[in-house]
């Protein structure tokens, strides 16, 4: 298909970075709290779980705080992570660490690297700042229900702090959620995708992904995150978000 063409099909569908942002605001839950199973599988079928618990809170502007503690196993207990996600900035991350007993931000250059060891990454624990990304329509965008939707960083330095060349987003265009996402490398070759299997739906009408795998094409590693005990409309102190309470 001619460029051109897909420019014209492209001006009339629904403003792709529009999709983009609606896509944030369906999972902005007002609070919750949850456990969750965080499963690495090698390619060689031996297999790690981590025991983690979630809270969430959302605030004005767009902003979503999430405090996420490390329960099992032993050896990262205690371990703990603090994600200021914003609408129109960088993410804000910090991570307190108990066997040095030392807070550290994570810095955007970071985003690209694996969260605790597994094929999802720092920057996929939050929504990455749309504006660090132009996006557009595929070909076959809105055919059967769905968005195709391509993201690629603004400038080089995004794209590396994010570590993808381009991210493909396929979209359930009428609930606008995220069914599927796939990165690619700076040769242009698909390296890992993020397929969403389930949702939870919160009493505002609002989803959040309850179970969804990340497997890594070159590695032949997967990992998934399940959600269990799900608690709707939690109460939590906004100062429950801080760093003091990382430590404790």
């Amino acid at each position: 298909m001619s460029a051109l063409l897909l420019s014209q099909l492209s001006a009339q569908l629904p403003d792709a970075e529009q999709i983009m942002n609606k896509t944030r605001e369906q999972t902005m839950v007002g609070s919750m709290s949850a456990t969750i199973n965080l499963s690495i599988n090698e390619k060689n079928g031996a297999k790690r779980n981590r025991t983690i618990s979630m809270t969430t809170k959302s605030f004005s502007g767009g902003l979503e705080k999430r405090f996420i503690k490390f329960l099992e196993p032993a050896d990262i207990r205690g371990t703990a992570m603090l994600i200021f996600d914003y609408k129109d900035m960088s993410d804000e991350i910090w991570i307190y660490l108990p066997a040095l007993k030392k807070t550290r931000r994570i810095s955007s250059t970071e985003n690209g690297k694996s969260f605790m060891s597994s094929e999802f990454s720092n920057s996929d624990m939050g929504s990455p700042r749309l504006g660090d990304f132009k996006s557009r329509h595929l070909e076959g965008s809105e055919t059967n229900n769905t968005w195709i939707i391509e993201s690629v960083p603004i400038d080089d330095e995004k794209a590396g702090e994010y570590g993808y060349s381009k991210k493909i987003s396929y979209i359930s265009s009428d609930k606008f959620l995220v069914q599927k996402m796939e990165f690619y490398n700076f040769d242009n070759e698909l390296f890992k995708t993020i397929e969403m299997r389930a949702f939870h739906t919160t009493p505002e009408g609002k989803f959040m992904v309850s179970d969804m795998i990340a497997s890594n094409l070159v590695t032949n590693r997967k990992s998934e995150i399940l959600f269990s005990k799900i608690e709707d409309k939690v109460k939590v102190e906004d100062s429950f978000f801080s760093i003091q309470n990382l430590e404790r």
